[in-house]
């Protein structure tokens, strides 16, 4: 059964998080990055490298830690091209797909993501949208290129 809801304002507030998920690191700012996540050991997403699968809230808080909060990490700018987001009928569950350009520096060298494929599910809880599960991956082609 379909629930009444507005479908642009709940679009606009999945899009906010998505791209919050991202965004955050311009500044560093840590409590809108991890108010973007379900906070629970439910999360969980696959990187391109196996070594960037996350499985549960406390390993993504230490990768953020480690990694994003570093000094050596600096974020430059990000991209979401050709977004898709989808709302379930009830309301409560949306999912996402996207082409990302996340540019980014490490000790001051390019460190990028470019036309990285982004999809992901989110939940609303108690009434605010979290991003339960994500896959970033890479195009064969950019494999092959990487290869050749």
């Amino acid at each position: 059964m379909a629930v009444k809801f507005d479908l642009r304002a709940e679009t606009e507030a999945v899009e906010t998080i998505i791209k919050n998920s991202i965004r955050w690191a311009m500044t560093k700012d840590k409590e809108m990055l991890f108010r973007c996540f379900a906070n629970d050991s439910s999360l969980f997403w696959f990187s391109p490298e196996n070594s960037g699968t996350i499985s549960g809230f406390e390993q993504f808080r230490e990768l953020v830690e480690g990694v994003f909060m570093n000094p050596a990490f600096k974020a430059v700018g990000s991209d979401f091209k050709d977004l898709k987001i989808n709302i379930s009928r009830s309301g409560d569950c949306a999912w996402w797909s996207c082409y990302l350009d996340d540019f980014n520096e490490w000790n001051g060298k390019p460190s990028n993501w470019e036309n990285v494929r982004w999809t992901g599910v989110l939940e609303k809880i108690k009434g605010e949208w979290k991003i339960r599960q994500m896959h970033f991956s890479h195009p064969l082609e950019y494999m092959q290129a990487k290869i050749t």
